[in-house]
């Protein structure tokens, strides 16, 4: 796969060691090549043994790495997913998950369950799936992201004239 794929785990101390190591494999496996990997680690503690990284990025350097991804691997955060889908690019989400210790409850899950039923990312609920969702997004169209904002500044402009 010639697709370069730049992997985000956000800046929570938490780690997300399974999903690390699920690249890993993968690239192991040649179902992906490592020389178009790059993770921003984070507070993880497993050191990806086929792929560049390095555990956080400053806003220039993650801006270059966003900019030359075709793919981004990310967490389950809503930051991470907005940035990604604003940029048109194709993301596939892993969330993180409390019963191995990557966060503090299971939040994540409906949180890509929503941006998946907006149509905008390819959800991958198992890390032992990820060969199967890297197939699935490059296959996939998803819908644009647009943005509510000024729609809710819009909201509060007409209150503050209406009081």
């Amino acid at each position: 796969m010639g697709n370069k794929i730049f992997i985000t785990l956000g800046s929570q101390k938490f780690q997300f060691n399974r999903l690390l190591k699920a690249v890993d494999e993968l690239c192991e496996k040649g179902t992906v090549d490592a020389e178009n990997v790059f993770a921003q680690i984070g507070y993880s503690d497993y050191v990806p043994q086929k792929y560049n990284y390095k555990t956080f990025l400053d806003r220039d350097e993650f801006s270059d790495e966003m900019e030359k991804a075709d793919i981004v691997i990310t967490h389950g955060g809503t930051g991470a997913i907005i940035e990604a889908v604003k940029k048109g690019k194709k993301v596939i989400a892993v969330p993180r998950r409390a019963k191995y210790g990557e966060h503090v409850d299971d939040h994540q899950l409906q949180l890509i369950k929503q941006f998946d039923d907006l149509n905008l990312i390819c959800p991958c609920r198992d890390t032992n799936k990820l060969e199967i969702a890297l197939d699935t997004v490059q296959r996939t169209k998803y819908n644009s992201y647009k943005s509510n904002t000024l729609n809710i500044i819009s909201s509060i402009e007409d209150y503050l004239m209406e009081i």
